[in-house]
């Protein structure tokens, strides 16, 4: 999204809320009228979408603004999507950059009409690399346990808006709470089946380093904590030096990244350590997108037993 984009969606944003409903003087922001329908939230990321869908229930209308396989790190808004953060009545961001140049836009909307960044202020954020735009690693949603403290802001910020509904809020945030933490023992189960020895992932980008320190991963990405950074030749050859001394047997693609980086490097494997092979994974893992609305990984449950079924195949005994 260039500058100039950039300017005129936040002018727009701006002007449009501004007109369209303003603070109260002690500062909350008006809630909207819920009679006869249902509360209109748009979600930044399928992520956040499938939380809040869990969270909301019969109560929310859900629409996802980057659905899959959408690379957030690389949206760029048009005319038709200014219109739908303009008209929801709540949106829900990752914020920490994930989004770009979209905060911006978020930023502006903030000021006049119900918006939250659900990543941002969680305990223990994991700090970005060097030249990116953020200070923190925005891939929270890889710690189940940290996904968790999301969840409970998604539910919170719900019952702020419709308190009408807040007990049911409540109650459904309980239930699916109570399912993540089934699914966080479930993944140190399986991860038993990796020997230590080879638990180093490595993956197109840096998406995975809070599912690493949770879990006990080593984790490599060609590029870092966004897609939207440039690799180099030295990139590409630094890390099949590492996969080709320590002898890794596995490398993954991703479901919302080209693949022709990892092939870039599994083939710079071959050609530098000959009589070693490593395998470039059958199953690509999702990293910035769920899968595909009906399939097994189009939920965040899903998406998640999926990736750590992928590992336990391509990396354990």
């Amino acid at each position: 999204m260039n500058r100039q984009f950039v300017r005129l969606a936040v002018a727009l944003v701006t002007s449009v809320v501004l007109t369209s409903g303003c603070k109260k003087p002690n500062g909350e922001l008006p809630r909207p009228n819920l009679e006869g329908r249902k509360l209109r939230v748009l979600a930044t990321t399928s992520m956040i979408a499938d939380a809040t869908r869990e969270v909301g229930g019969d109560f929310v209308e859900v629409d996802c603004l980057m659905p899959p396989p959408t690379d957030p790190h690389k949206y760029t808004a048009g005319a038709a999507d200014l219109e739908r953060i303009r008209s929801a009545d709540l949106v829900l961001y990752n914020g920490l950059h994930l989004e770009g140049k979209i905060t911006d836009v978020m930023d502006a909307r903030a000021k006049s009409s119900w918006t939250t960044a659900v990543a941002e202020d969680l305990p223990d954020l994991r700090s970005a690399e060097e030249g990116y735009e953020g200070t923190h690693d925005p891939h929270v949603w890889f710690e189940v346990r940290l996904w968790m403290k999301v969840v409970e802001k998604i539910r919170d910020t719900l019952a702020d808006i419709d308190p009408a509904h807040a007990e049911q809020y409540r109650a459904n945030a309980t239930s699916y709470l109570g399912q993540l933490e089934s699914l966080d023992r479930e993944i140190r189960v399986k991860l038993a089946k990796v020997p230590e020895s080879r638990r180093v992932l490595i993956t197109a980008h840096d998406a995975f380093g809070y599912f690493g320190r949770a879990y006990g991963f080593e984790v490599r990405g060609l590029q870092g904590v966004s897609t939207a950074t440039d690799t180099s030749t030295r990139d590409v050859q630094e890390l099949a030096d590492i996969i080709g001394t320590r002898k890794i047997r596995a490398i993954f693609g991703e479901s919302s990244v080209p693949d022709n980086g990892i092939l870039a490097v599994q083939q710079a494997v071959r050609s530098k350590y000959k009589g070693f092979q490593v395998k470039l994974a059958e199953d690509l893992l999702f990293s910035d997108a769920l899968g595909e609305p009906g399939t097994t990984a189009g939920t965040y449950i899903g998406m998640v037993r999926h990736n750590v079924d992928a590992l336990v195949r391509a990396l354990g005994e």
